[in-house]
């Protein structure tokens, strides 16, 4: 079976670069969501291996669904990594169960680096 990754942001652009970037490595299925809403029913559906979470996002944050990712039982050997733009989230977001960060901007090697070591 294929493992997934869920790319979880609000910039088109963010998610258009981390599946660009991740498209040929390790044979991941890449499934993107844009919003926490999506972001869930898609881990729900896919059992993703790593995600991708933006902190701010419309109608359900990152955080929000970092927590809710955390609560399912079978989805607990998930690798989260907290997408931000700064270092102000951080705290909140370990509470929340995330273990590792992405600061934005990113270069796609920092990515590539990042994949390999939560493979």
């Amino acid at each position: 079976m294929t493992q997934s990754v869920l790319i979880v942001d609000d910039d088109a652009f963010i998610r258009k670069l981390i599946s660009t970037t991740l498209e040929d490595v390790a044979g991941f299925a890449l499934v993107e969501a844009a919003d926490g809403e999506e972001a869930l029913k898609a881990a729900m559906r896919h059992r993703p291996r790593i995600v991708f979470l933006d902190v701010d996002m419309p109608h359900l944050d990152g955080l929000r669904v970092c927590r809710a990712l955390r609560a399912v039982a079978d989805l607990d050997e998930i690798r989260i990594v907290m997408l931000t733009a700064g270092t102000e989230h951080e705290h909140d977001a370990r509470a929340a169960g995330a273990d590792l960060f992405l600061t934005k901007p990113f270069s796609p090697l920092d990515l590539l680096r990042l994949v390999d070591e939560l493979a």
